[in-house]
């Protein structure tokens, strides 16, 4: 077993365990005219990490390890989607409305795409999830224990929202969890900053920290 070099010790990688997951790099949180735009927040921010979220994905895919993908989205009819979700905050548009991407977060509307330059592969496995976390009314555990995953590389935004909220709960699944660093974001920086400093505290409590450079050459890309 080799580590690799990360905050605060060593991840212990274990290679044959180990799988990529990107957190939600969709259109409508990534792009300008998107729903988190129309939140009022600066895209820009996250689309500056995409070239470094593809490197992350193309060295994983060189060295054998399996990449999932997330998308946050709802069923058309909204059954799956709770009206304290939909309702909250007094935002331009709500999830379901009509935007200039399609309806907002609708499975398999323009806006709820993967970003082209970042798209899953024909094969690669890709969770559509209803909440923040992966594992939440999904088959996420089901397809990592198929798959005799244990270790996940975290990647994708928002940092502390539902990047942060996938690592915990793999965290109490017992999934070791290491997060990119320099291939996650948040609107706010110092959200991004604090989400850094709670994961790896206490001796790594919800997981590991480390730059995607340490990342690939550890896996030899």
């Amino acid at each position: 077993m080799t580590g690799i070099r990360a905050l605060p010790y060593p991840f212990p990688l274990r290679r044959g365990e180990l799988a990529l997951i990107v957190i939600d790099m969709q259109r409508d949180f990534v792009e300008p005219g998107g729903f988190g735009e129309s939140l009022g927040n600066d895209v820009g921010r996250l689309s500056a990490i995409v070239p470094t979220v593809k490197r992350l994905i193309e060295g994983c895919r060189a060295a054998g390890i399996p990449v999932i993908h997330t998308q946050e989205c709802h069923r058309p009819d909204l059954a799956d989607l709770p009206p304290a979700k939909r309702n909250r905050g007094n935002p331009s548009l709500r999830i379901g409305d009509q935007g200039p991407m399609g309806r907002i977060l609708i499975a398999g509307a323009p806006g709820t795409a993967i970003l082209d330059e970042v798209a899953p592969l024909p094969g690669e496995l890709v969770i559509q999830k209803p909440g923040k976390g992966a594992f939440y009314a999904t088959s996420l555990q089901d397809e990592l224990r198929k798959r005799h995953l244990s270790q996940l590389i975290v990647a994708g935004v928002t940092t502390e929202v539902c990047v942060q909220t996938t690592m915990r709960e793999a965290n109490d699944r017992g999934y070791e969890c290491l997060l990119a660093e320099d291939a996650t974001e948040s609107y706010f920086p110092e959200f991004k900053a604090a989400t850094l400093d709670m994961i790896r505290a206490q001796g790594a409590i919800v997981g590991w920290t480390a730059s995607v450079d340490t990342i690939l050459e550890a896996l030899d890309v």
